[in-house]
């Protein structure tokens, strides 16, 4: 089978810092060539994906400016409809718009979602003539909000497991760790209470939003409690780096405030065979196994609980739990047995 994977440009394929979507297409363009079907991207410039045909298009560049978004979508448009006949498969991470030329045609199509859903979008696309086009989104919680027509399937969010080292035994020292923007729906602030509360140092790690109100945020709420000795922040991580600081860590901690369609970090953390400690809001519930893989609490007093009674977590079978849900392995079978 020949499948054309699309993201959106602006960021490459893989990408060098933070870009969620971007790396599970590279995973998942990796294992479809694994399973032995023929592979061909549309991705953003400077992408390289081993043993897969690319093609690029668009401006690198995140955020994009409305008139690079508008070229880049007719550049795709392009490009779809030339080569409409040579798929058997579009599995699409991008823009819903960019499907428009091989809505109605022969080829399979799955459209995934794995941030809020417009669904005057949903609705606006399956009142035009289609065919053979799926919807996924990444947890049922997202799935929920979004399904308002056409055919829809929950496909969690996947990591590839062979990249994390399972760390069986953590000392009683070793930190708990908060890994993700520095925003306030994702409860850095609430992470720190929590660790000075339970006693425990935390390690902080995430990139700086660009946002002026988020940005206020770090500098006057989380900045004056870093004091490099109980809590300390070590910036954005790459790969090598977030495999080492989850690892060592004895819990990842997941406040948000918000619903998250999925939150990777928490299943990387599980690679690593670090339990997640997180507050019940969106996915959480689907992706906790609640005593296995970690803890599922509604409070910050039910969250320092949690850490308390941490150490009743095996890690190793918190890997296995994660691995067997999770790993990139299992979710691009389960994509390919929708079309």
């Amino acid at each position: 089978m020949r499948i054309l994977i699309l993201m959106d440009p602006g960021i490459p394929v893989p990408p060098q810092g933070y870009g969620g979507h971007e790396r599970l297409v590279e995973m998942f363009a990796k294992e479809y060539r694994q399973l032995g079907h023929d592979v061909h991207l549309l991705v953003g410039p400077g992408s390289i994906v081993e043993g897969c045909a690319v093609f690029t298009y668009g401006k690198t560049g995140f955020p994009p400016s409305a008139r690079a978004a508008y070229t880049a979508v007719l550049q795709a448009w392009k490009f779809l409809w030339k080569y409409k006949n040579n798929y058997d498969l579009v599995h699409n991470f991008g823009r819903l718009i960019y499907l428009l030329p091989v809505l109605n045609k022969p080829v399979k199509k799955i459209m995934t979602y794995g941030r809020e859903i417009s669904k005057r979008n949903i609705k606006w696309i399956n009142s035009l003539p289609n065919k053979n086009l799926v919807f996924t989104g990444c947890s049922n919680n997202l799935v929920s909000r979004g399904s308002v027509a056409g055919t829809w399937k929950t496909m969690y969010n996947a990591i590839d497991f062979k990249k994390y080292d399972l760390q069986e035994m953590v000392p009683d020292t070793a930190p708990l760790i908060f890994l993700g923007r520095i925003e306030r729906v994702k409860g850095c602030h609430t992470a720190i209470k929590v660790s000075k509360a339970s006693g425990n140092k935390l390690i902080i790690a995430g990139n700086l939003s660009v946002l002026k109100e988020e940005q206020q945020y770090f500098e006057e709420e989380i900045k004056p409690h870093i004091d490099n000795e109980q809590i300390k922040y070590v910036g954005q991580l790459n790969d090598e780096q977030k495999n080492k600081y989850l690892g060592t860590a004895k819990a990842l901690l997941f406040p948000i405030e918000w619903n998250e369609p999925f939150g990777m970090v928490m299943v990387e953390a599980m690679a690593c065979g670090t339990p997640v400690i997180a507050f019940n809001k969106g996915s959480v519930n689907e992706v906790i196994d609640d005593g296995t893989t970690g803890f599922k609490t509604t409070d910050y007093t039910g969250m320092i609980e949690s850490v308390n009674r941490v150490d009743s977590i095996n890690r190793r079978e918190c890997r296995h739990i994660a691995e067997k849900r999770f790993d990139v392995s299992v979710i691009a079978k389960q994509y390919l047995e929708l079309i």
